[in-house]
Formats: C-alpha cells, structure tokens, sequence
C-alpha cells in the first residue's frame, strides 16, 4: 500500500507542474489564442467523460493493476505530445489523450485502495491517499509556478517531460507492487459485507450499470456526490477566483495564498480528524461539511458583500478556502470507503469509475455555471452556493435512510481498531488478514 500512495504522490506532483497551466500554454506559449485555449481544456475534461463510463467494466474484468498500469502510459504519452505539440490540432489531441490517462487512474487507484486494506483501515488509507496527492498537487503547482515562463515553449516542455516521468514512476512502482496485490479472486474479504451482495446492490456485478442504477444507495450518493464537487471543487479555479478578484478586491496573488491556505487545512486537519470521523455516522460526518461549506460561503459573503476594509475582506475570503480544506478533510476518510462498501462483489471497479464520472460531471458543469456567476453576479452567486452546501446536509441526511448500519457506520461505539490489519475487537481474524502485507 505504501509503495502505491507514494506513486499516487508522484503522479499528482506531475499534474500540479502543467494542469494548472494548460490554458496560459495553449493561448500564449503556443501562440493559439483562447478560443483555441478554451478547446484544450474542453477536449482534456470530454475524454475524461468518454472513457470512465468504460473503465469500472475494464477494472472489474482485468483488475486494477493492469488498469493502472496502462492508463499511466497513455498519460505519459499524453504529457510528452503536449509539450512537443504545436498546432491547434495536436495539441488539442494531445490534451484528449492526457485527460483520458488521468482520469482512468483515479477509479484504478480507489480500487486498489479498496483491494489492499480492510474494511476497518479502508477510511485512514484513503485519507493518506488524498493528504499525499494534494501535497503532490501543491507542490508541483508551486514548482511550476516558479519555472512557467509565458514566452518560451522551452520551459514548458522540460515541465511536461518531468510529468510523463512521474507517470512512468507511478506504473514502475505499481508494477513493483505487484506481487502484494490481491487477484480478483481473493480480492473481497471474507465474510464482508461486500462478498454477501447485501440488500438493493445484489447483482450488480453482473448486472452491468442498469443494476448499478437500481441501486437506491448508491443512486443517492452519486446525487449527493454531484452536489459536493459541484458546489466546492467545481468552484476553486473558476466562480470563486472571479469572484475574489471582482466582488472581494482580492489581489491575483492573494489567490495563491487562499490555495494555500486550502491546502494547509487538509494538512494540519486531515489526521486529527480521522478519530472524530471513525466514531460517527459517515451521513452525519458528510452532513456536518454541508454546514461548514455554509459558513466558508457566508464568509465569502461578508469579504464581497459587506462593508469591512480590505485587509477583513482578504481574510475572509483565504478563510473560506480554509474552510472548504476542513470539509475536505472530514470527506477524504468517508466517501471512498462508502462506494466501496456500497459495491457488490465483483463491482468494486464500476462503483468506483460511475462515481468519478459524477465527480468529472459537476467539476465540467460547475465553472461553466459559477465562473459567469462569480464574476457578475456577486450576490445570486453567494447565496446560491450557500443554498447548495445546506443541500448537501439535507442529501447526506437522507442518504443515511438508505444505508445499513455496517455502512453508515462501520466503526461500531467503543470498537478498537488495530494497528495493523485494521481488525476491531472481536472480528474474526480471518477478514482484517485476509490482506496482504506487502500491498
């Protein structure tokens, strides 16, 4: 499993060096223009879409291993062309092949995530995943932040070369992994949860995404999936930035350190909070970020709204990024685990894809809604985004209707979780040591 998160932080720190930068190498670098820019990134976030509906069936046939390995050499492939790329046509071909890659190792990743922990450590492995992959996002964004130099394409290739490398360091070590990693067979535990296809899920393994979408759960969770990256995510980079800048007076700089900011609060918050999380509900723990995001909203409305000085204006508006980091962190040990724990045997794949392809969904339609909102709209954008994040508490409410107790809270009161295996007092060895060691 270590080996794994730490490719997984490589990858990320990859993407931080030229993601953040696509359109400033398109439109200037390239010489291409916006417009050409704006189809780079429509092409680097439709291939996404085009090919995750496809991935779950692939994961769940092949295993993720192969999955993963294969989709960090497309991306590889993908970072190289992009930064060798000069027409409009290959470089918005270049950015396909680039979108695609990455978004097929995210639902990989989660799977193999699931397949190399027990149901008990399931939450804390995915909270290290997105603590290390955001750092690796912080990092490279900082890094090519520093080095992006608007009127030489050299720069720009040299970052894009680093990228198709961690790529290929990622499928290194993941195939290094492989002898720790479980087959499809011995993949679900025994006697979990997962392996007695409970309730509206069963057969969906073999039901293809019809049964998936006849699970009420997992139907409920994609909704509230939806509203959450909508709401946060889909808002970062787009609606919220023009909205600093035109309502708050935030400087372009100032940016940065809210980003910052964000990504200081899922370090100091993301382990401390992992103890709260694992004895409540996880509607309740999905509830209780609804109500934070709340505030973080309410904070950028007073930062644009209302009548305080500059340097108040600022810090409300870096705290409401700080505020979005708290509720990310309360998310990290809880959503990814609940798909799991949602999806049938021989499913975990497709559970994982279809949910990413929600997160893919809100994170297309968000800024295309919330940037002209941000920049125009100040107040209508304000409250709608606050209406949203009171939305997401009354969804993760209603979710909690739909799920067992195993699955809404698998850490029962007073359950002591182990070490190492992630076994509770009084579960059968044989579940939390079904898992290999070296995974």
């Amino acid at each position: 499993m270590g080996r794994v998160q730490a490719g997984s932080a490589l990858a990320a720190f990859g993407m931080g060096l030229t993601v953040p930068f696509l359109y400033v190498y398109a439109a200037q670098v390239r010489g291409l223009g916006a417009g050409a820019a704006g189809m780079v990134l429509a092409a680097f976030a439709v291939a996404a879409l085009a090919v995750l509906p496809l991935t779950g069936r692939a994961i769940d046939r092949r295993g993720p291993l192969p999955v993963l390995l294969a989709a960090a050499v497309v991306s590889a492939s993908g970072a190289m062309a992009l930064g060798l790329a000069r027409g409009e046509a290959a470089v918005v071909l270049a950015a396909a092949v680039l979108g695609a890659g990455t978004a097929v190792i995210q639902p990989a990743l989660a799977t193999l995530v699931v397949w190399c922990s027990g149901a008990a450590s399931r939450g804390r492995s995915f909270a290290v995943q997105f603590f290390l992959q955001n750092v690796g996002l912080g990092a490279g964004g900082l890094v090519g932040g520093l080095l992006v130099d608007g009127s030489s394409p050299g720069g720009f290739v040299a970052l894009f070369s680093v990228e198709a490398l961690m790529f290929l360091a990622l499928a290194a070590i993941a195939a290094g992994a492989r002898a720790g990693i479980p087959s499809p067979v011995t993949a679900v535990e025994p006697g979990s949860e997962s392996a007695a296809l409970r309730g509206a899920g069963a057969g969906a393994g073999s039901g293809g995404w019809r049964a998936l979408l006849g699970h009420r759960a997992m139907v409920q969770l994609s909704v509230l999936g939806f509203v959450l990256f909508f709401a946060c995510y889909g808002q970062f980079d787009s609606g919220l930035s023009a909205y600093g800048v035109e309502a708050a007076g935030v400087s372009p700089s100032m940016l940065g350190v809210a980003l910052a900011a964000n990504t200081a609060a899922i370090a100091v918050a993301q382990f401390a909070v992992l103890r709260f999380v694992e004895r409540r509900r996880r509607s309740r723990v999905i509830a209780a970020v609804g109500l934070i995001w709340a505030v973080a909203w309410a904070a950028a409305g007073y930062a644009g709204l209302g009548h305080a000085g500059q340097a108040m204006a600022t810090t409300a508006f870096v705290s409401t990024y700080a505020l979005f980091g708290l509720g990310e962190s309360l998310l990290s040990p809880t959503l990814a685990p609940l798909v799991a724990d949602l999806a049938p045997e021989g499913a975990v794949g497709r559970y994982n894809s279809a949910f990413a392809l929600v997160k893919q969904l809100a994170l297309a339609v968000g800024p295309a809604v919330g940037g002209p909102m941000g920049a125009a709209l100040h107040g209508p954008y304000v409250v709608t985004f606050l209406l949203f994040s009171l939305g997401v508490t009354a969804l993760a409410l209603r979710l909690g209707r739909w799920l067992s107790p195993a699955q809404d809270r698998p850490h029962p009161a007073g359950g002591r979780i182990a070490a190492r295996g992630g076994r509770r007092a009084g579960e059968p060895a044989g579940v939390a040591e079904s898992i290999p060691a070296d995974c």
